[in-house]
């Protein structure tokens, strides 16, 4: 579908993602909200992988690794906030 091809999030993944944090099992969410939230998603990974990416390049590396999503995933999620 066009997510896929967009490199974002398919609606069914997003909504299992969000049905892992539901306390109610019978919680619904609407297409315009699963649409919306996995635009955020995929604003959220791209945000991460740029910035890890420009963690190693400060760090003179040329392959961004785990370690460098890990020094820029603070920031960045206070900048989500």
């Amino acid at each position: 579908g066009y997510e896929e091809r967009e490199g974002g999030f398919r609606k069914e993944t997003v909504e299992r993602l969000l049905r892992l944090h539901f306390r109610d099992g019978r919680t619904r969410v609407n297409g315009d909200a699963l649409l919306l939230m996995a635009e955020l998603l995929k604003v959220f990974v791209r945000e991460a992988a740029a910035r890890a990416a420009r963690q190693a390049q400060a760090e003179d590396l040329e392959k961004v690794d785990i370690e460098h999503v890990e020094k820029v995933l603070p920031q960045l999620l206070l900048d989500f906030v």
